[in-house]
């Protein structure tokens, strides 16, 4: 079997916007699951149940079910409501780049919330200690102490929930968007060589993988250094 370069080499074009528009769903996504996450990581850290059970539920429902059903129910299964239809919302609805950046913020944002709990459950007591000593308020302790921490740790695991949803666009080909599988697919459909397509598409994935690996590296070195070990 011979490797056709030149099928791919002609396809590159439609591989780069591919991969503008994982990037774009990715970000988008992302930026979303995260400013959702926050408000639902405080809430499962809480102790009152009223605040905290919502938050559980949330992250157990969301979790427990494939994104490939969230996608599809958001994309194909509110169309069949009338009341949608007739919306407002119906322009965003009907649009698969929103309804795929929305079911993976949805997504992305409850496995998000649990990292950021765990982290802030982890949080050292002499940092709260210290910023009671200080007088801060309950608000305050929350905004300068206990987030910004909470977050600099859970940026190993959080990388880990970025790659994840990096393959995740995946599924976006499904609802019609071209991005770097829907390219694959669109090669392998035209030329009969899904071999070639798709090891292409593989290909494309690793090297962002290795670009946000070595981001959150940088990321990590940056904010996480006090937490190294020290040179003897």
């Amino acid at each position: 079997m011979i490797f056709d370069f030149n099928v791919i080499w002609d396809s590159l074009p439609l591989y780069l916007g591919g991969v503008l528009v994982t990037l774009k769903i990715l970000l988008i996504s992302l930026a979303a699951g995260l400013a959702l996450a926050i408000p639902l990581g405080l809430m499962r850290v809480s102790k009152s149940p009223l605040v905290n059970f919502p938050a559980w539920l949330y992250t157990y429902v969301i979790r427990g079910t494939p994104m490939l059903v969230q996608l599809f129910l958001i994309y194909y299964g509110l169309a069949q409501f009338e009341a949608v239809r007739d919306s407002v919302l119906w322009p965003y609805f009907s649009s698969a780049t929103f309804c795929a950046c929305l079911a993976f913020a949805i997504n992305t944002s409850a496995y998000s919330a649990e990292i950021l709990a765990g982290s802030l459950k982890a949080t050292p007591h002499g940092e709260i200690e210290a910023a009671k000593a200080m007088g801060m308020s309950r608000s305050k302790l929350y905004r300068r102490i206990l987030l910004p921490s909470a977050l600099r740790r859970a940026l190993p695991q959080y990388s880990n929930e970025v790659i994840m949803m990096l393959h995740t666009t995946s599924l976006a080909s499904i609802v019609t968007l071209i991005d770097i599988t829907g390219a694959a697919r669109t090669v392998s459909s035209r030329y009969y060589l899904p071999f070639e397509a798709f090891i292409t598409a593989g290909l494309f994935y690793l090297c962002l993988t290795f670009i946000l690996v070595r981001l959150f590296k940088l990321a990590e070195r940056r904010w996480l250094a006090y937490l190294a070990p020290r040179k003897a």
